[in-house]
């Protein structure tokens, strides 16, 4: 906004390195780093000032605001595992000078990202309809009359509609139209989430130094393994996000086996969260990088990553049977739950009922039955809605499950409105790009088949970004 004020101020060197940095990748890097260290110090307070001094210079000095993107992917998971509240009540967002400074340093960056989208509206005389835009209108209205025609109709439901539609397609609409994207290098995004995705590596080991986690006789105790921002469950979501990321520059790049490397070990990293559903699910879209990067790669770089995915193959059979005594302590707890359902099937026959009672409309989030994780961990507790005082809803842990029952058969056709909307793009003119971007995004439904990332604010910042960033990689990617 600035430089739109004071023209000469583009013609600084110093301008013109500031804005290379914020839309290059050692930004990011940058980002991902304070994030990291936030999360395992409890420093969100500092990080969260920088990203507000970061947000300063971009609106102010920048062309667009493409350096914002990695402190929205960022942002979500810089929340520590000694200051989450739901585990420490006399953790520092629990008290008032937490809150306050938290809600302070968004409100301030929520009015600076205003302030630059209402200039640069102002600016273009030709804006544009984003492709997705239909889909997410319905699905929007969908989620705001959940419930409608029940008894638990009521502005709570409303206004919970309106954070979730908010988090999964906020960040597609405002980038749609402030960033110019005839300016964005190609494997931009794919870059940044591999980065996030080595800072989510520093996350994972992180929670193995929680208390309580080793136990006694040597195992591992899941239930332990939790951020500032969520449980084993979470992490495993997004680091399974993060995975595909890689596979853009095994195929693009020279050396891609390099970058080969960088995706199995995020997929170790995958199954280092042992939540169950990232693990499974995870593993179909590893299968998935797998066959991209051999069938896509060329020439010279397919042998050395056919060579480097054998080698590694063998390595971890060779590891499975040399060291299966100690894999089967780490992985412990996920051995002992075996095939225990975690009360999702109890959860499901409830949510069909519901929808059966209110078929239409379903009953809104606050009465969609959820569960209850119980203090040893080993099972969780079916309970039939949100208790009242709660802000954030249960959730069904199923994607299906969870539609029909908050906005039944309304919901359910809206999201798959969205859905054969984004399907449409993805295999519209399809490219490295737009695929890999779609492997990541596939993570995220793939595991909220057994849980309920779509309904988690969270994933769905990085969702909407990646959806936006795979539409416009028709135009920057030939």
């Amino acid at each position: 906004m600035l430089t739109e004020a004071f023209p000469r101020l583009q013609t600084l060197p110093a301008v013109k390195y500031i804005r290379q940095f914020f839309s290059s990748g050692w930004f990011a890097a940058l980002v991902t780093v304070l994030m990291a260290c936030s999360e395992l110090f409890g420093l969100e307070i500092a990080v969260m000032s920088l990203y507000l001094f970061f947000g300063f210079a971009i609106t102010l000095l920048c062309d667009d605001v493409l350096g914002v993107v990695p402190m929205v992917c960022c942002g979500y998971m810089l929340f520590s595992a000694e200051n989450n509240p739901g585990k420490f009540p006399d953790a520092l967002f629990s008290q008032p000078r937490g809150q306050f400074a938290l809600f302070y340093i968004v409100a301030v960056i929520c009015v600076l990202l205003l302030g630059r989208l209402v200039s640069m509206l102002l600016e273009r005389k030709k804006r544009g309809v984003p492709k997705l835009t239909l889909g997410f209108a319905v699905l929007g209205a969908a989620y705001l009359l959940g419930g409608l025609l029940s008894p638990y109709y009521d502005g709570r439901t409303v206004l919970m509609g309106f954070v979730q539609i908010a988090a999964l397609s906020g960040f597609y609409f405002y980038f749609y139209y402030t960033i110019r994207w005839e300016n964005v290098k190609k494997g931009y995004l794919p870059l940044v989430v591999t980065i996030i995705g080595i800072g989510m590596l520093a996350e994972v080991a992180g929670m193995y130094f929680n208390e309580g986690v080793l136990r006694e006789d040597g195992t591992i105790n899941r239930v332990a393994l939790f951020t500032g921002w969520g449980i084993y469950n979470n992490v495993g979501c997004m680091m399974a996000m993060c995975m595909p990321a890689p596979v853009y520059f095994a195929v693009k790049n020279k050396n891609g086996w390099l970058y080969t490397l960088l995706c199995v070990l995020f997929y170790a990293g995958v199954l280092l969260t042992q939540s169950r559903g990232a693990m499974l699910f995870g593993s179909v879209v590893f299968l998935g990088c797998v066959l991209t990067i051999l069938i896509a790669s060329r020439e010279r770089e397919r042998i050395f990553n056919a060579v480097t995915i054998a080698l590694l193959a063998a390595a971890a059979i060779i590891c499975y049977f040399v060291f299966r005594q100690s894999l089967e302590k780490v992985f412990g707890s996920v051995i002992d739950q075996g095939m225990n359902d975690a009360a999702r099937f109890n959860t499901w026959k409830a949510c069909w009922e519901r929808f059966r009672e209110y078929p239409f409309f379903g009953v809104g989030f606050y009465k969609t039955p959820g569960t209850l994780l119980i203090e040893n961990g080993m099972y969780t507790e079916f309970v039939e809605g949100t208790p009242e005082g709660t802000f954030l809803s249960l959730r069904a842990h199923n994607t299906f499950f969870q539609l029909i029952t908050t906005g039944g058969s309304v919901a359910l056709a809206a999201y798959l409105l969205h859905r054969v909307q984004t399907l449409i793009i993805c295999l519209r003119r399809p490219n490295v790009e737009k695929f890999t971007l779609a492997l990541c995004v596939s993570a995220m439904l793939l595991t909220s088949m057994v849980d309920c990332h779509v309904f988690n604010m969270g994933p769905g910042l990085m969702y909407s970004v990646l959806l936006l960033f795979g539409e416009k990689s028709e135009k920057s990617q030939a």
